[in-house]
């Protein structure tokens, strides 16, 4: 994976999602971004974002969604991680935050400026224009 490109996984069918797609689309760095509602993320890759944010599955669900609240109750939820891997790909909706990858760190973005503050060019190392009084 190039260590320069962002890839981001996302879901068009929420506000949050459809900002910090266009935040992306428009940063000028290279990128590729996940539509997770049109495309099927497998288990394998929702383990890798899982663990790269140091994660369980269950934490990247939004288990307070009504739609999750509604399929599997509000308490005493019981499943392994073959049972979130299923309700991701079944409901990929229910995926709580947006998740950036740049190289290896992972980054969950729970709004549009998180992405704004990430993507803050480095200041380190460059000069500072010297000032005269």
């Amino acid at each position: 994976m190039d260590k320069k490109q962002i890839t981001l996984y996302y879901s068009s069918k929420n506000s949050l999602g459809k900002q910090l797609n266009a935040y992306v689309e428009s940063s000028g760095k290279k990128h590729l971004t996940i539509d997770i509602s049109k495309t099927n993320v497998t288990g394998t890759q929702w383990a890798e974002l899982a663990d790269g944010l140091g994660k369980k599955l269950s934490d990247l669900l939004n288990t307070d969604h009504p739609d999750f609240k509604s399929a599997y109750g509000e308490t005493d939820i019981n499943l392994d991680d073959d049972g979130w891997l299923k309700v991701l790909d079944k409901n990929p909706s229910l995926l709580k935050n947006a998740i950036i990858i740049k190289g290896k760190e992972f980054i969950e973005l729970k709004s549009a400026s998180d992405f704004k503050q990430y993507m803050e060019p480095d200041s380190a190392g460059i000069e500072k224009p010297n000032k005269t009084d």
